[in-house]
């Protein structure tokens, strides 16, 4: 009995012993496994801006080829991305020929009026490239009151926050000159900036210009000191009698 009992004890110590083996191996593996684990911010990657060694330029980051076009940003819709008429590339409108001053004119002097209008911007065009909605006109209220109310104030007149605090005064667009003025005009003052006014195309996208620009022609409707009914200064019609 004594002799089985020593083998069954030497059995039993080769089974733990084997035991922590499997055991020791298996916390081996996984340590390994765990070692070799990679997290997504540490993945191998080039981030922006970093210098590269492998590319003969220094830059990791790749030039497109050129004559390439993302997708999406071909721009095939002229008068949509510029507010400019098919086949016109000019940014500013042409020279306005100066008024002509008060009082009589010396005999044989010729002065050319000021162009209002379309006629002052040949190149925009004069119809919205959108469908003109109520949601169109609620988004560019939203947008005119973020980025020019600041300045145009929120009525249009010109009369902005920064204008009262002592900067540039903003033009009106209740002016004749700009209520005439086509709806590229506006469309183009917000893409490429105009006079002291910069570009805004960075922040607001091509949509949002011309909800901007729905957005003023709305206010100038709304603010416009002309009424029906207000007597006209041109001499009225010969009538014969009655009510016209």
């Amino acid at each position: 009995m004594t002799l089985k009992s020593e083998h069954e004890q030497t059995a039993n110590s080769k089974q733990q012993t084997a035991g922590r083996a499997i055991l020791l191996f298996a916390v081996c593996c996984l340590l390994f496994t765990t070692a070799c684990r990679r997290d997504m911010q540490d993945q191998p990657k080039m981030k922006p801006f970093r210098s590269s060694t492998f590319f003969r330029d220094g830059l990791s980051t790749r030039q497109p080829i050129e004559g390439t076009v993302a997708r999406g940003f071909l721009k095939e819709d002229t008068e949509f991305f510029t507010g400019k008429k098919a086949g016109k590339v000019s940014a500013n409108p042409p020279a306005v020929p100066s008024q002509a001053p008060a009082g009589p004119q010396p005999s044989g002097t010729s002065v050319t009026p000021a162009l209002q209008g379309p006629a002052a911007y040949p190149d925009d065009v004069e119809v919205f490239p959108i469908a003109v909605t109520k949601e169109v006109v609620t988004r560019g209220k939203e947008r005119y009151e973020i980025f020019c109310s600041a300045c145009h104030g929120l009525t249009g007149n010109g009369d902005g926050m920064i204008v009262r605090r002592g900067f540039r005064r903003a033009a009106s667009f209740n002016d004749d000159r700009l209520r005439q003025a086509p709806v590229g005009h506006f469309f183009d003052a917000i893409t490429n900036g105009w006079g002291a006014m910069p570009s805004y195309a960075p922040q607001i996208p091509t949509e949002d210009r011309w909800a901007i620009t729905a957005y003023i022609r709305a206010l100038q409707l709304s603010q416009q000191t002309e009424q029906k009914g207000q007597p006209s200064t041109a001499a009225p019609p010969a009538t014969s009698g009655g009510h016209q």
